[in-house]
């Protein structure tokens, strides 16, 4: 036997190096929020890019995050004509994520109902899976601070994701973390929602073609400033595409299913 001392070095295992990670803020209206909400990711320390989505808000918001970029070299603004839609912002963001090569995106409102300290507990969660949501039914008391409206509102969205799709993940939230290099960009292609209901019919999407979904419990304070942006006719139209996506899935269930979307199988 070859005494320790003589034997040669033992080779010191490479550290796997972080994947590529975008944090995605859409914005509208929030100019009292986003340089707050720029900060506060920051103090996370993450190795990450960090993209806010203005819709050209008339509040100055996309002049302000032009403004933080000199001190933030990891900061991307991109203005968009006007106010597209929310589920439009994220579609386009992640489509620009896949361009740019990122291979993790975490996505969250800019309106603090969101808490960036909860970004590393959401990425941690798709290490083990292909998308993480932040979830507002796991944990009691997960709403202080909500009007009974929105309570309500919010409720029966995610009844009906339940018993209409058959879906008992928090389909209808922002805060989530997706792996785009588990998940084939065909995913969000399939996705025609521009508004609201693109978060339960993406989300949709990615259970039907059985993609590993996991939640994350989470508390979601009230505004911390400004307006919300969904109102009745956004939760009307959400509950109305929740009833679309059992129809045509019940009709055509290859509408949703990626094998049958240019040649893309399920991994």
């Amino acid at each position: 036997m070859i005494p320790d001392c003589l034997m040669p070095p033992r080779p010191v295992a490479a550290e796997v190096a972080p994947r590529k990670t975008l944090i995605v803020v859409p914005t509208y209206n929030e100019a009292e929020n986003a340089p707050v909400m720029c900060r506060e990711i920051q103090k996370l320390g993450l190795s990450a890019d960090v993209l806010f989505v203005d819709d050209n808000s008339p509040d100055g918001t996309g002049r302000i995050l032009e403004e933080l970029k000199a001190g933030q070299p990891r900061l991307i603004v991109q203005h968009r004509e006007g106010k597209l839609g929310i589920g439009s912002a994220h579609r386009d963001a992640i489509r620009w994520a896949y361009e740019q090569g990122f291979e993790t995106v975490v996505t969250l409102d800019c309106d603090f109902s969101h808490s960036p300290a909860d970004i590393p507990a959401m990425i941690r969660a798709v290490e083990a899976a292909d998308v993480s949501v932040g979830s507002r039914w796991t944990r009691r008391g997960s709403l202080p601070g909500w009007s009974l409206l929105r309570r309500c509102m919010t409720l029966g969205g995610h009844l009906l994701t339940t018993f209409v799709l058959g879906m008992p993940h928090d389909a209808s939230g922002a805060f989530r973390a997706y792996r785009l290099d588990r998940l084939p960009r065909e995913v969000f292609d399939l996705v025609r929602s521009r508004g609201y209901s693109f978060f339960l019919e993406s989300l949709f999407i990615i259970h039907v073609n059985r993609f590993t979904i996991v939640e994350v419990p989470l508390i979601l304070p009230a505004r911390a400033s400004g307006d919300s942006k969904m109102s009745l006719s956004d939760a009307v139209r959400s509950a109305s595409r929740v009833f679309e996506l059992a129809w045509h899935d019940w009709r055509h269930p290859s509408r949703f299913r990626l094998e049958t979307v240019r040649g893309v199988r399920r991994p």
